[in-house]
Formats: structure tokens, sequence, C-alpha cells
């Protein structure tokens, strides 16, 4: 193990019991959860992207606990924000898949996407479970995991008030008001954009956001460059190439609609280099799950034991390392994946099942390194879904089975594994900063699968109600990754998707392993529009320069490398803040979307200039933050 881990010490000592799994504390949290996980439901469907709800979960704990409860601990409103969050994760699983079914023409009840709903959420949990002992633990200094981090933070801060909490709070009350000016009155353009009219009309762009300029801070410099790597190549190298290749051709290919020389930046990486991105992702996650076989196997191993050697010894164990019990992870994985075959209705087999257990232990691994990694915000959730898609519907095929019951089976499969996916990210963030403030696991982890029962109930009412008012897969809700999903499993069946640009991907990030460079934020970054790894560089760069400039030369190595530290300290509260402040801000917009106050995508008032100019004047304020002290 790392000197890192044998130097970490929470924040809460193991020794030390504190209030922490209280019933107060779970239903503050359940209330939170469908508020965030409504809110979401919306903004997801109409613009393709939800609002972590994690750090603002922790936020209005705090407030809430202070304001009607007292004597609330830090570890409670850990659990607060654990069970809130859970809403948030299960809505993001829920819109990019079960609308996909509607665009096929199956219509689900209420009641099914509520048990999908549930038994995904629980195979989330459940999956990620032995994964904490290599990813949070011994992982811990490689991982940022900045999300977990950022919340960690805040709660801290907010226990210890004083000039800590205060760089939390301006942070924060500086990317809300950001977030407001611009998504809520629309003063300034939210992706600054410009073309590169001289090179094949190349789109130079980044999401001015302050919650991406905090975690490329937390991340560092070297994760987002790579990240901006990726997406430099499919921005600014495929999608210029395919259109010099392209000029003058009247040849549509598919999956593109229209010819190539027709399309903009924008359309080329919609129906190509998504399909690179993904192959790379992919690539990326095999290859994390390989190097994290042998701590998974142990963690497997040590499970079974407690099964045949009984539980006695579980007694030693440290508070703060008390996952819960093996057994629970097995006899409860395979009683969720019984439920799953015996619902009627969906036409899951035998294969399908085993496709279940198998992708969904696959994708949870690598979602769980990815959002360590690059945090949640950047998490390739469809990109992974999509994959799954492929492979069961590939298979499905090879047996003969293209009819549309066929169809519906995949979607139920990739719909379970998605919702898996997104709640295995989430509860990795949860336990992330449960391992820093001092949390217990196994109280976190039963947090977590009581928090899926209420959102879940609710998600099939909301997206009925969304469908009966706007439409899904309309002009209002256009639900972008759903309606992927649903192109993938009729190309696939139809024979028709492009394997070529798949195997590229995974020829590209073979590529980059090849050259000693972790390829799965590459592929992240090479998935995503180029606009979301920009403004993780930006904050990247001012972590960078932050760290350069703090310590005297003239003070001790010693003394040096203490200032380094306090000085990236305070940054990394100031970006917590800016990220809380930005997804509070988020989710309060969704909602008043929601009720008809709001209008999400208005015509900004200013253009790219302004947008760029306030977005870098943050980032400055935010270096200057973390100096300030430092220059006295």
């Amino acid at each position: 193990m790392s000197s890192n881990l044998h130097n970490f010490k929470p924040h809460v000592a193991p020794e030390k019991q504190m209030k922490e799994f209280t019933l107060r504390a779970v239903l503050v949290g359940i209330a939170l959860g469908v508020v965030f996980g409504a809110g979401n439901a919306f903004l997801g469907l109409k613009v393709g992207m939800t609002v972590s709800a994690s750090i603002p979960a922790a936020v209005v704990s705090m407030a809430l606990f202070r304001a009607f409860f007292r004597g609330g601990t830090i570890l409670e409103n850990n659990i607060v924000q654990t069970v809130a969050s859970t809403g948030e994760s299960l809505a993001a699983g829920v819109i990019f898949t079960i609308p996909a079914m509607f665009l096929l023409g199956y219509n689900p009840s209420i009641f099914m996407i509520f048990w999908l709903t549930l038994l995904g959420g629980v195979l989330g949990v459940l999956f990620m479970i032995p994964l904490r002992r290599y990813l949070i633990v011994q992982e811990h200094g490689k991982l940022p995991y900045p999300e977990g981090t950022a919340c960690a933070e805040i709660l801290k801060a907010g226990e210890e008030g004083g000039a800590k909490a205060w760089l939390v709070v301006g942070g924060g009350a500086l990317g809300g008001a950001y977030k407001l000016l611009m998504s809520g009155f629309h003063l300034w353009k939210d992706v600054p954009e410009w073309t590169l009219r001289f090179y094949q009309r190349a789109i130079v762009n980044l999401e001015a956001t302050p919650v991406l300029l905090g975690v490329g801070f937390i991340i560092g410099p070297r994760i987002a460059a790579v990240m901006l790597a990726g997406g430099a190549l499919g921005w600014w190298v495929i999608i210029p190439m395919i259109k010099m290749f392209a000029a003058g051709s009247l040849i549509t290919v598919y999956p593109g609609a229209v010819p190539i020389a027709q399309m903009d930046s924008w359309d080329i990486w919609s129906k190509y280099v998504r399909y690179i991105g993904a192959g790379a992702v992919a690539f990326g996650g095999l290859v994390g799950l390989v190097k994290s076989g042998p701590v998974i196997f142990r963690s497997f191993k040590l499970g079974f034991s407690e099964i045949t050697k009984g539980f006695s010894h579980r007694k030693a164990i440290s508070r703060t390392a008390d996952d819960l019990p093996m057994s629970w992870v097995i006899f409860g994985s395979a009683a969720t994946i019984l439920l799953l075959w015996m619902t009627p209705g969906l036409g899951i087999n035998l294969m399908a099942v085993g496709l279940v257990v198998l992708l969904g232990f696959f994708f949870v691994s690598v979602a769980s390194l990815t959002v360590g990694l690059v945090g949640s915000s950047s998490n390739p959730v469809s990109g992974m879904t999509i994959t799954a898609l492929l492979i069961t519907c590939l298979l499905f095929v090879f047996m003969g089975w293209t009819e549309k019951i066929h169809m519906i089976a995949a979607m139920t499969v990739g719909a379970v594994i998605c919702i898996a996916i997104c709640i295995a990210g989430d509860t990795s963030q949860d336990l992330k900063t449960g391992y820093l403030l001092g949390a217990t696991p196994k109280f976190q982890q039963l947090a977590e699968i009581l928090a899926i029962l209420v959102p879940a109930a609710a998600m099939g009412g909301v997206l009925y109600l969304l469908h009966s008012t706007y439409g899904i897969g309309g002009k209002e809700l256009s639900a972008p990754q759903a309606t992927l999903m649903a192109m993938v499993v009729k190309g696939v069946m139809s024979n028709t998707l492009p394997w070529t640009l798949i195997i590229l991907g995974m020829m590209i990030g073979a590529v980059v392993e090849l050259m000693g460079i972790g390829s799965l934020p590459f592929a992240i970054g090479l998935y995503l529009p180029v606009s979301l790894s920009a403004p993780i560089m930006v904050g990247g760069l001012v972590s960078l320069f932050v760290s350069k400039m703090s310590g005297s030369r003239q003070q001790e190595a010693g003394d040096r490398q203490k200032a380094k530290q306090e000085t990236m300290d305070r940054g990394i509260l100031m970006a917590s803040g800016l990220v809380a402040g930005d997804a509070l801000m988020g989710i309060a917009i969704a909602i008043l979307a929601a009720t008809g106050w709001v209008k999400i995508g208005g015509e900004p008032i200013f253009g790219s200039g302004v947008g760029l100019t306030v977005f870098m004047g943050v980032a400055i304020v935010l270096g200057a933050a973390a100096l300030k002290k430092a220059r006295k």
C-alpha cells in the first residue's frame, strides 16, 4: 500500500462513536432525493444531461439540520447527502433508457418502470460494494473522486466554521450567482464557441460553467490534459479530416441521414465520432477492470470465507472498514436477478439474465473507476450503456432473435445496466466522502439501498406526466440519449450499425494504452464534446499555477511543502463551493423550468466573448482565493 494510505487519518476517528444512520437523516434525504430526481428527469429529457445532487444535498442538509434539529452530526449530514443524491442518479439512468422503449413502440406501465428502476438500483449498490476496498481505500491519493472530495470538504468546513467555511460560502455564492445569470436570465452564452473557417470550419468551444472549472481544479492538470487530448483528437483531427475527405461528395454514410458535406461539426460528432468514442470507452473500461481484477478477486475471496467460516472475525474489523457482509452482496444480487427473470412481459430469458450479471458488474466497475478519475459530471454513462446494448443485441442476432419483443428485451437489459451504472457512480462518490469523513461504509450502503425505493416509485409517474404534457422524443423533450439507444437497438437488429467506427475507437484506446497513458480518461474526452473537456482543463491549469506559486523559495523544504498543501486545500474549498453553488442553482432552475417559471435554452443577451471573459474572471478569482493567505 502507498504511503498516502498509511498516513491517512479520517476526519472522525474509527474508534469514535457518533450519531450517523438515524431515521431523521434518512427521511430528510429521501425527501430531497424525490425533489432532485423529478427536477433532473425534466432537465435530462430536455437537454440530455443531469446535475449532480451530492453536493447540493450536503449543503441543504446542513441548513435543515441547523434550522430544525439540534445536535446533528457531520456523519448524519453525510447520510442525508448519500440518500438524497440517489434520486438524481436514478433519474439519469431512467431517462437515458426507459424513453427508448416508448420510441420502440412499447409503453411500460408505471409499475414496470418502478420495478426496473428498483432492481437496477439495488444491483448498482451491491455490485459496487466489493470494489470499495480497491477504488476508495487502496487507490486513495491516486483517484481524486472530485465530487466526493468536494462534498467532504464542504461538510468539514460547515462543521468547523471560520475561514474555511467562508471559502466554501464565497465559492457557492459566486457559482450560484454565475449559474443564475447565465442559465436563468440568459445574460451570456453558456457555451462560447468559435468556428475556424480556414480549418474545415472546425469548432473551438467550452462549456463555461463553474462546476466544470471546480472539477478541473480538484482532479488536477494531468487527468484534465489527457481528457482534453481525447477531445482534441475527436474535434480538431477526426472531424476536420472527415470533412476534408467528404468535401463535394453527395454520398450518405450511415448512421448519417444526409451527405457528410451537408453536416456541421456537431452532426459529424453525433453520427460518427460518438461511436468511435464509445469503442474507446469500452476498451479503456476493460483495461481498468483487468488492472483492478486482483483486488476484486481478493474481496470476493474474503467474502466467501465469511460465508464458509462464519462472521465472528468481523468483530475485529474497524468501524470505518466495515462493509455490508459479502453474503448480502451475493444472495442479494442473486435474488434481484431472479426477480428480473421472473418478471412477465419483458421477454427476459436465461441469456439476458446472464448478460445483466456479466455486463452489469463490468460496467459498474468501469463507472466506479471513471467517476474516481474525472467525476460524475464527465461520466460517459450513455457510452457504456450503448456498448452493453451492442453486445446484447449482437448475441440476440446470433441467436436469431430480431423481433420487436427481443428489441424490448435488449432495451430492458440496457435499462437495468444503465441504472446500475448511474447508482454505482453515485455510490462511489458517496463512499469516498464517507471515507474522508470517517463514516461507517455499511451504513452508507444500507442508506443507498433504502434510498432507491421512493424515487424509484416516483419515476414512472414523472415520466408519464412529462410524456403526456410535452411528448417524449418531440421538440420539447427530445430525449437525446434515449433516441440514440433506440437507434442502436434498431441498427444492430437490422444489421446497419457502423462497426468499423466502434472498432476504430477500440484501436485508438489500445494505441494510447501502449504509450503508457491511461486510456479511459482519454476515451472519455474522445466520447464527450470537447466543450466539456476544455473548462476542466482550465481548472487544471489554475490548479497547476496555484501549486507552482505557493510557498516561498526562501522557506525550508518542509515549510514550503506545508504552505503548498495549505494553499491547495484553500483552492479545493473554493472549488468545492463553486461546484456546490452551480449544482444547487442548477437544481433550482430545473425545478423552475418544470413548473414553467424559467425557460431552458433561451437566447442569450451577450455572445461568446462576454461568456468567455466572465468565465476566465471566475478562474482568476479561484486562483486568487487559493493564494491570498500565502501572499500575506
